[in-house]
């Protein structure tokens, strides 16, 4: 009678199963780092390919965006020069009120490097700004130059300003301080009209006296007081 021959079970080596129970193990670590990257790679690119598309939209703008077509390019040009006039609008609220100029000295004071920032940026975005806006729309290295320069210039107003109101007349020594109040009191008469076109030639030149050393007036708030008593004098 013939034995039937019982295949010997198959016998996996120790150091066989140790290494895929490894494998497996590596397999459960990798596979969410792969998936986390792949993830984080796809949010990259996507936001690469926004922040291309932006671009893309700030810096080009059709010929008809001057006629009223709406663009990136176009918005942002406008929205700089708005910026530009009423950053100029806040700088001359301080040029046409000598109370407030000399509450604030520090925004004339140029020793202050927060002043001098100011002043210089301001000096660089009226010296690249356009006639028109629309002058900009065909060129781009031109209207990136600007947006900056008005940037810069809206950043260092507001910082400088900030500054001044912090410190007020904090700067000045009490004597200093007693000289600002005289000033300020002389030019009040100097750019009152119901004062006498003789009174106010008088204290405008006494207040200069007060002001040596300590503030110096803007041109245009200078220009405003003399042109003021100038015409009283030729009335």
């Amino acid at each position: 009678m013939a034995t039937a021959v019982v295949p010997a079970a198959t016998r996996w080596h120790p150091g066989v199963v140790g290494l895929l129970i490894r494998l497996i193990e590596l397999l459960v670590v990798l596979v969410p780092v792969v998936g986390v990257i792949m993830a984080g790679r796809r949010a990259w690119s996507a936001a690469q390919a926004r922040q291309a598309e932006d671009s893309a939209q700030v810096m080009s703008a059709p010929a008809t965006s001057a006629n009223g077509n709406s663009s990136g390019r176009w918005r942002a040009i406008t929205r700089a020069v708005k910026e530009h006039d009423r950053t100029d609008t806040r700088w001359l609220d301080y040029e046409l009120d000598v109370t407030k100029l000399l509450d604030f000295p520090v925004m004339t004071d140029m020793r202050d490097p927060f002043t001098e920032r100011f002043h210089r940026a301001k000096l660089r975005a009226d010296l690249i700004r356009p006639a028109k806006a629309e002058d900009l729309l065909d060129d781009r290295e031109a209207a990136r130059e600007y947006l900056a320069a008005v940037e810069e210039y809206v950043s260092a107003f507001s910082v400088a300003e900030a500054e001044a109101i912090r410190r007020r007349r904090n700067d000045f020594s009490r004597v200093e301080q007693q000289r600002l109040t005289r000033a300020l009191s002389l030019l009040r008469v100097a750019t009152n009209s119901a004062a006498t076109p003789q009174e106010r030639e008088s204290a405008y030149d006494l207040a200069a006296r007060e002001l040596d050393g300590l503030v110096v007036l803007p041109e245009r708030t200078r220009a405003e007081i003399e042109r003021g008593i100038a015409g009283e004098l030729g009335a």
